[in-house]
């Protein structure tokens, strides 16, 4: 492998993986003139979620959830200018609906990448090192092109992590990943192949879950969709406005202080902020599966909760579920052609970061410690922070993989790398209050 070095030049900040929160601090900090950043991406282009693109779903969160407007609503990457740019304005504010189409959401990703210098694609990073040079502690970045093989080396004084949560699938039930057990994340790429005459298997609780079942039972390309979860029921997202107010920068505050042990507790309380199903999918699916069964049509689907597949295995064939009533203990088996695992996603270690692992602490369950400011704590030179996005769930709440807060999180990291308060730091954003002390009144400036 051929290797360049990029030495002549000094970042002062990489980041690392280009979901939605790097990009959308590659954003914010293209208006900052001193902070010359890099960040860098091994897939070909931007694709948020490509495998659950599936047609007429939306976000989840509001618009203004994009990647700049929470912090800075002036700015040019906003999506309302996106609209603007692509002649849509007047189609959204006929539209009247604050929650867009997924697909949208991701171009206006792709045109926000397109437009940045700093964001290289198609980039893989495959090891980083905290060095001593002429110019002092630097962080050391090998980067292998994708497409050819050439290796670059770049220097940066600060990391952002920003690859983001992959796929999750429970112990038991890897053993059976393959052509027809498989995660929802590659539902979409799967779909070509064909549903067609097949009894189908969904297992999850979740957004991913629901969606992908009205899919399946929409299409009525599948013989039978069964739908499966472990939960107690098909219960909606908190949704509420007074439920929003958990993801605010408040609620941040208080979760941030609690003990490790009372933050663990809360977290498994939490479901449902974070991991429902939005109650208009919910209304969706009950609206189709009326509509199915009128006339007195024979049900192709069916649904059940507190049930636990506990293995999958291959038979003559056919995938036989092994599942568990979680109430009354019953044990049975399902018959299937194809599984869909929508089993959700968990934080992930990049291997990239295999040379800093000595630095890097963690508590007993092997999660790093983090800062309130999004830093890592490490036990290198205190000048060099390593900043990480999504994936501090277990230190700072709920709100760690919400769009909303992404330009939040930036606005923070922005203001400790170029060492001064580019951006206004929220506070004080809600109505009630999550500690023990008396909610004090925010000034409102006239005019």
């Amino acid at each position: 492998m051929n290797s360049q070095s990029k030495q002549t030049e000094v970042y002062d900040v990489i980041g690392i993986g280009i979901g939605p929160f790097n990009l959308g601090l590659a954003a914010l900090s293209d208006a900052v003139p001193e902070i010359n950043a890099l960040f860098f991406e091994r897939n070909r282009s931007f694709n948020w979620h490509p495998g659950m693109l599936i047609e007429g779903t939306t976000l989840q969160v509001p618009f203004l959830a994009d990647l700049v407007s929470m912090t800075d609503v002036t700015s040019k990457y906003s999506f309302l200018n996106y609209l603007q740019q692509h002649n849509r304005l007047y189609s959204f504010y006929f539209l009247e609906d604050f929650h867009i189409p997924r697909k949208e959401y991701n171009h206006y990703c792709q045109w926000v990448a397109e437009s940045l210098d700093s964001c290289r694609f198609g980039m893989n990073v495959e090891s980083i090192s905290l060095l001593e040079t002429a110019e002092g502690a630097l962080y050391e970045v090998r980067v292998a092109d994708q497409e050819d093989g050439t290796e670059s080396v770049y220097f940066s004084r600060h990391i952002v992590l920003g690859i983001g949560t992959g796929p999750y699938v429970p112990e038991p039930l890897r053993d059976a990943l393959g052509d027809t057990v498989f995660h929802s994340a590659e539902y979409v790429m799967k779909k070509p192949c064909g549903f067609k005459g097949k009894t189908v298997a969904v297992i999850g609780s979740g957004q991913s879950a629901a969606e992908v079942f009205y899919d399946l039972v929409g299409g009525k390309e599948a013989e039978h969709v069964s739908w499966l979860t472990r939960s107690k029921g098909f219960f909606p997202m908190e949704y509420s406005n007074l439920g929003l107010e958990y993801f605010s920068p408040d609620y941040i505050d208080f979760f941030y202080q609690l003990p490790q042990w009372r933050k663990d507790e809360l977290l498994a309380q939490q479901d449902l902020l974070y991991k429902g199903i939005s109650a208009k999918t919910i209304s969706d699916i009950y609206h189709l599966l009326y509509e199915r069964t009128a006339g007195g049509q024979e049900a192709a689907f069916d649904l059940q909760s507190m049930t636990e597949v506990e293995q999958i295995e291959q038979n003559a064939g056919k995938l036989i579920l092994h599942c568990a009533q979680r109430v009354n203990e019953e044990r049975f088996e399902r018959q299937a052609d194809v599984v869909v695992l929508a089993t959700g996603y968990k934080a992930r270690l990049p291997e990239c970061l295999a040379p800093l692992n000595s630095l890097i602490e963690k508590d007993d369950s092997g999660r790093f410690f983090i800062t309130r400011d999004y830093r890592l704590m490490t036990a290198a030179n205190k000048e060099n922070h390593i900043f990480v996005q999504n994936g501090e769930l277990h230190t700072h709440g709920v709100g760690a993989p919400d769009l909303g807060l992404g330009a939040y999180r930036n606005s923070m990291i922005i203001n400790q790398l170029a060492a001064r308060d580019v951006y206004r730091v929220s506070h004080q954003t809600v109505f009630q209050t999550f500690g023990s002390g008396i909610k004090e009144k925010t000034a409102v400036p006239n005019g």
